[in-house]
């Protein structure tokens, strides 16, 4: 008897030379979104039948031997087309035996019973069989600030998906820190456990510090005769202002280190803030200013401009 070939690589949209992992993932993909459990009422009909098709694909596709067999009914079968299967050609044993070991995995269609044994009516059966699936975990990017970092700190997060969760930044999280929250990704279905959410790391910029992993920066800007005479400089660390020297000498770009006034360390120290030196000289000099520079100049054996 003469029935409609079904062409389960279209139904899973994978070309024929799809790996086991990419058959794997294009089922994952469609289930959930035609899973009946997830379809508004009025569409429930239709996403089971869609639902059953996916399925009897992945059935025959994501099995190696019956996609061995399917495969060897060659490349230019179409769906819809009428086909007719050789006499026991696939069967597995009777119809009845064939179709118990199918139970569970939906109404399957007369094609799939003509190749594989079975019979639609016996497949329909199990179509009130619940299928289960864990739901998808799901990445998105937390941007934290740096007091946030230092302090900790508990607050709403906007999914990109739009549902807000409640996030606890632990005290010392550094960026690239990937958080989870187990069970708040995509829900389940037919009844399988939620996936979880997968939070990364982003720490706004800041208008004053840098991260170093779990070092600090931050410029220190000073006036030629502080590099060269040396000085001291009361310099803010987000713990407070301190009094840093600076030694005699001192070249633009050297980083002079405050100890313990970075980051918060899981075993309860903290790293160093480096002060960045970055030595500047006036826009606009005053008459004295020019005079003085003019004098260092002299001295240092400049001679005339």
């Amino acid at each position: 008897m003469a029935v409609k070939f079904r062409d389960y690589y279209e139904v899973l949209g994978v070309p024929r030379t799809a790996t086991a992992d990419e058959i794997k993932r294009a089922y994952r993909k469609l289930a959930r979104t035609h899973h009946p459990d997830l379809a508004p009422a009025a569409e429930r009909a239709a996403a089971a039948e869609r639902f059953k098709e996916i399925n009897e694909a992945n059935e025959v596709l994501g099995d190696p031997d019956k996609r061995r067999k399917y495969d060897a009914l060659g490349e230019n079968w179409k769906g819809g087309m009428d086909f007719t299967p050789p006499p026991n050609g696939y069967r597995t044993g009777d119809g009845g035996g064939a179709a118990q070991d199918f139970e569970g995995f939906g109404d399957f269609s007369d094609f799939f019973s003509s190749l594989f044994g079975g019979s639609g009516a016996r497949g329909a059966r199990a179509s009130n069989v619940r299928v289960t699936m864990a739901g998808s975990d799901v990445e998105a990017e937390l941007p934290v600030f740096l007091e946030e970092i230092l302090q900790g700190d508990r607050r709403r997060v906007t999914l990109p998906n739009g549902r807000t969760v409640e996030v606890d930044i632990p005290r010392g999280v550094h960026p690239g820190t990937v958080l989870r929250l187990a069970g708040q990704g995509e829900r389940g279905m037919g009844g399988g456990p939620p996936g979880d959410l997968y939070l990364h790391v982003r720490m706004v910029p800041h208008p004053r510090y840098r991260v170093a992993g779990d070092a600090l920066e931050a410029d220190l800007t000073i006036a030629p005769w502080q590099a060269v005479l040396g000085a001291d400089i009361r310099v803010e660390t987000p713990d407070g202002a301190v009094t840093l020297k600076v030694p005699s000498g001192t070249q633009s770009g050297r980083r002079l280190r405050l100890r313990g006034r970075g980051l918060p360390r899981p075993d309860g120290t903290s790293g160093d803030l480096y002060a960045v030196v970055r030595i500047v000289v006036p826009e606009k000099p005053s008459e004295a200013e020019r005079e003085a520079y003019e004098a260092l100049r002299r001295a240092a054996g400049g001679g005339k401009p």
